[in-house]
C-alpha cells in the first residue's frame, strides 16, 4: 500500500486531492515562490490531522500546514514536496468566554470573521494584520503575525493562552492555559508561535481577547520629505504618546495607491497615518499634541478625522500598497524581498534615508511603507519578473537592505516571518539552538522541512514566474 492509498483509507478519499491542477494550485501562497506537493489533505478535526501525521512519519514524507495561503515569505510552498495540509476546513470558534477573556477556536477561523463574533460581545482580537479579511488564525500563530495595531496592542504571541497541536510522530498534546497568568515552568506554547509548521501543527488555539475602544481617531499628516516623516514617527514615540496606529508611506507608495485605488491621497513625498483610539476626550487631547508634533517635525499639513468612512477609506488604501505597488509601472511588479524588517524607533529616519540611497545607487524602484509606530518597515521592489538581470540586482540590494537593518540595531523580520525569503539573513547566533530544538521534536524532519534555518543558497529559486 503506498501513502495517498494509506491516506485515503484512513481519511476517506473525500478529503485526499492528488489530481495535477489540484497540486500545482496549492504550490503557491502570497510570495515569490512555487512549488509542487505530492499529495493535498484536507482534515475537518485534529484526529484526521494526527492520522495524517503519524502516515507522514512512517513513510519518512515532508508534510507542510497551510491557512489562507497568504505568507509572503514561502512558508507554505512545498519545495520538498510531499502532503499539503489544508487547514481552512476547522473552521470553529468553539468558545467566547467573555467572563474569562478569551475564545478559543479552531486554527482554519478567519481573523476578521472572529472578530465579526467577538464585536457582538464588544471585544475583539487586537492583532490587525494587512490580509485580516482572509488570513487565518492558524497562519498567525504559526507567523507571529501582527499589523497596524502592533504598537499599542501587540502581536499574536502576546495573546495565545494555549494550544491544542500534533506533534511527530503524530500524538495530540494540549499545551499552555486558558488562564491569563502562567508561571508554571517552560511555555511550550510560545515556543510554537513563529515557528512556522516547522515543529507541530496546530489544532486549536486559546486566545486571550481585549475590550473594544470607546472612539478612534485618525490624522493624516503630509511630508516633503520621508527622512523628516521618520522623524515626525520617533517624536510622536518619545512624547509618550501611544498611538493604535503609526503608519509610513512613501511617495512611490502613495502614487502607486492614488492610481490604483482613487483613494486621494496627498500627492507628496511622505504620509503618516496615525490612529489614537480609547476615550473621546483622550483622543482629542492627544490628537493636538500629535497634529503640533508633526509640524513641529516638518509636517506641511495635517488633517484629522473621526468620521468612520473617512477612516476605513484611509486604511483601505494602506492596506491596498502591496497590490496597489504592481501597478505603479508599465513592465515592473511588486515583489516580495526584503519586504518585513524591524529596527528600533529613533533609527526609522536614518533606515527610510538608506532605502532611499539604495534604490538610487542601484537605479531600482523601492517603496518604502509600513507599521513605523513600532519600527517596522516594509520595503517593495519593483521590477520586471521576465528580466534575469533585474532579478540579480535585486537579491544585491536585498542584502544591502539588510545590512543596513542589523547595522542600526534591527531584525529581518517584524510580522511576516521567515520561510525561504529572508532565511539567509537570519541571526546566525539562534541558529543552531532552533535547529536542535527541531531535531529533538522533529527527528525525521518531516515538518515543513528547509525552510528558516535549514535553507541554503540563493532566495532567487523555487520563482512563480515564468
Amino acid at each position: 500500500m503506498d501513502i495517498i492509498e494509506e491516506l485515503e483509507d484512513n481519511l476517506g478519499k473525500n478529503k485526499v486531492f492528488y489530481d495535477n491542477a489540484s497540486k500545482y494550485a496549492y504550490g503557491f501562497d502570497a510570495s515569490i515562490h512555487h512549488a509542487v506537493a505530492d499529495v493535498i489533505v484536507k482534515p475537518k478535526n485534529a484526529n484526521d490531522v494526527k492520522e495524517v501525521v503519524k502516515i507522514a512519519y512512517k513513510y519518512g514524507m515532508p508534510i507542510i500546514a497551510r491557512g489562507a495561503g497568504t505568507a509572503l515569505s514561502g512558508q507554505a510552498v512545498p519545495i520538498k514536496g510531499g502532503i499539503i495540509l489544508d487547514m481552512a476546513g476547522m473552521d470553529k470558534i468553539k468558545e467566547v468566554r467573555i467572563e474569562n477573556l478569551y475564545c478559543v477556536v479552531e486554527p482554519g477561523v478567519i481573523y476578521a470573521q472572529l472578530n465579526n463574533e467577538l464585536k457582538k460581545y464588544g471585544f475583539f482580537f487586537p492583532p490587525s494584520p494587512g490580509s485580516g479579511d482572509v488570513c487565518t488564525i492558524g497562519g498567525m500563530i504559526a507567523t507571529n503575525a501582527s499589523g497596524m495595531r502592533a504598537i499599542k496592542y501587540g502581536a499574536t504571541r502576546d495573546y495565545v493562552l494555549g494550544l491544542q497541536v500534533v506533534f511527530p510522530p503524530g500524538k495530540i498534546y494540549r499545551i499552555g492555559t486558558s488562564t491569563l497568568k502562567n508561571a508554571s515552568g517552560y511555555q511550550i506554547e510560545r515556543l510554537m508561535v513563529g515557528s512556522e509548521g516547522t515543529l507541530g501543527i496546530i489544532t486549536e488555539a486559546t486566545l486571550r481577547i481585549s475590550p473594544l475602544p470607546e472612539k478612534r481617531g485618525v490624522a493624516l499628516a503630509s511630508f516633503d520629505s520621508l527622512y523628516d516623516a521618520g522623524k515626525g514617527v520617533a517624536n510622536i514615540i518619545s512624547s509618550g504618546i501611544i498611538p493604535s496606529a503609526l503608519d509610513i508611506m512613501d511617495k512611490i507608495c502613495i502614487q502607486a495607491v492614488n492610481k490604483s485605488m482613487k483613494i486621494g491621497l496627498p500627492d507628496t513625498e511622505a504620509i503618516l497615518i496615525i490612529e489614537k483610539d480609547g476615550k473621546r476626550r483622550e483622543i482629542k487631547e492627544d490628537m493636538e499634541k500629535i497634529v503640533r508634533i508633526c509640524k513641529e517635525s516638518g509636517s506641511k499639513k495635517v488633517e484629522f478625522t473621526d468620521d468612520e468612512k473617512e477612516m476605513e477609506k484611509l486604511w483601505r488604501g494602506r492596506k491596498g500598497v502591496l497590490p496597489s505597488l504592481s501597478r505603479y509601472g508599465k513592465d515592473k511588479i511588486s515583489v516580495s524581498l526584503a519586504d518585513d524588517m524591524a529596527v528600533p524607533i529613533s533609527k526609522i529616519p536614518d533606515a527610510v534615508k538608506s532605502f532611499q540611497e539604495l534604490s538610487k545607487k542601484y537605479n531600482i524602484l523601492i517603496g518604502t511603507y509600513g507599521h513605523a509606530g513600532d519600527g517596522n518597515l516594509h520595503t517593495k521592489i519593483l521590477i520586471n519578473p521576465k528580466d534575469k538581470e533585474q532579478w540579480k540586482k535585486a537579491e544585491k540590494v536585498v542584502d544591502e537592505i539588510y545590512k543596513v537593518v542589523y547595522n542600526l540595531g534591527g531584525i529581518v523580520s517584524g510580522e511576516h516571518g521567515i520561510g525561504i525569503s529572508k532565511a539567509p539573513w537570519m541571526v546566525k547566533e539562534n541558529l543552531n539552538i532552533m535547529k536542535k530544538i527541531k531535531d529533538a521534536i522533529d527527528p525525521k524532519n518531516i515538518m515543513n522541512p528547509g525552510k528558516m534555518m535549514e535553507w541554503k543558497g540563493s532566495i532567487i529559486t523555487n520563482l512563480r514566474y515564468r
